[in-house]
């Protein structure tokens, strides 16, 4: 048992943002209960600005990466320094434009090299003034 250790991912991000989101439902609810329309709304507002909220805090070093931390890290109150440069599987930095990895970079360049191939294709077609499709139809029509 001594070597599973589980990073639970207790960090100031992770509190406020549900704190902030149980105000939002807890709101929500009210609002369904007085049949208030605007009740409903005001909490679904709550909620979403405790997304943003979890975000930021994120970004600007009280969240954690993905995965499991060292067992120094796991702390409540630790910064996390690399959330600047941003975490390279984390779609939260990806979203804020951080944590560019080289292995998304080698992806969309196998992507495009296979658009490049089909675009030739399309090019020499387009070039000699016949497509495939309208060779056919003016067989067919023939």
């Amino acid at each position: 048992m001594s070597g599973n250790h589980h990073d639970e991912g207790h960090t100031v991000a992770g509190w406020t943002g549900c704190a902030v989101a149980v105000v939002g439902t807890s709101v929500a609810g009210v609002g369904m209960c007085l049949g208030s329309a605007a009740g409903i709304w005001l909490g679904f507002g709550v909620v979403g600005l405790g997304v943003l909220v979890t975000w930021g805090l994120h970004l600007a070093g009280w969240g954690k990466p993905p995965g499991i931390r060292p067992v120094a890290e796991r702390g409540m109150w630790v910064r996390d320094r690399g959330a600047r440069a941003g975490h390279p599987t984390c779609v939260g930095c990806r979203l804020a434009g951080r944590g560019r990895s080289v292995g998304t970079t080698t992806g969309v360049a196998v992507s495009a090299q296979g658009m490049q191939g089909a675009q030739g294709v399309l090019r020499t077609d387009a070039g000699s003034g016949s497509s495939p499709s309208g060779a056919a139809s003016s067989e067919s029509v023939v």
